[in-house]
């Protein structure tokens, strides 16, 4: 019964988190929101969670995962376009996961930070399970051979963060038409034969 309570204390500071990132940016998150939110103190609080980056990843972990929950099986019936679709919908629907994740990658990509090995492992583990997706569309016939798994990742991914990022600060823009215009192109490019790029600036 003391598991039992503890999970669902830590359950209920972790709501008490997405909660505060819903209504604040990243950097003025703190403790005390957190607390509020939960309605819990600050003490029951650290008591579970001793420092904020444990606090955060327990967060990250839990939010992203019920999320992907629901939009895993899209991979397995329609593909991985249609999966990092899934995706883009869910962020438009409820953006502040996506909010987060993009503000923790300065975090990632400073190598001194105890929470940089956890977030780029995250980010290796997406793309290999894109790669790995696209790979299997390809067994499938719903992606041609000609298309190599990992550098199809590669573009898929920076497709759906680049146009993600973009409507973050053009909030106008229709980012499910963009990013399905976008991919019709890709994939498109990817029925044919790789040609190494010749970048030749005088050339009219």
């Amino acid at each position: 019964m003391l598991h039992t309570t503890d999970t669902k204390s830590r359950l209920q500071v972790i709501q008490g988190a997405i909660t505060v990132f819903r209504r604040f940016a990243f950097h003025e998150a703190t403790f005390d929101l957190v607390a509020t939110a939960a309605q819990v103190t600050v003490q029951e609080v650290t008591a579970r969670f001793p420092s904020w980056d444990d606090l955060l990843i327990a967060t990250i972990d839990y939010w992203n995962g019920q999320r992907m929950r629901l939009i895993l099986p899209v991979a397995e019936r329609s593909g991985a376009a249609a999966f990092l679709r899934g995706i883009v919908q869910a962020n438009i629907d409820d953006p502040a996961l996506m909010r987060l994740l993009s503000a923790t990658v300065n975090v990632a990509a400073t190598p001194e930070h105890p929470m940089a090995s956890f977030l780029q492992e995250e980010y290796h583990r997406f793309h290999l399970m894109v790669a790995q997706q696209l790979a299997a569309d390809i067994r499938a016939g719903r992606e041609p051979s000609t298309m190599e798994p990992a550098r199809g990742a590669e573009q898929l991914i920076a497709l759906y963060e680049g146009l993600q990022l973009q409507s973050m600060v053009r909030p106008t823009m229709n980012l499910l038409e963009a990013y399905d215009r976008a991919v019709t192109r890709m994939r498109a490019g990817w029925n044919r034969e790789y040609v190494a790029p010749v970048w030749d600036l005088s050339a009219h």
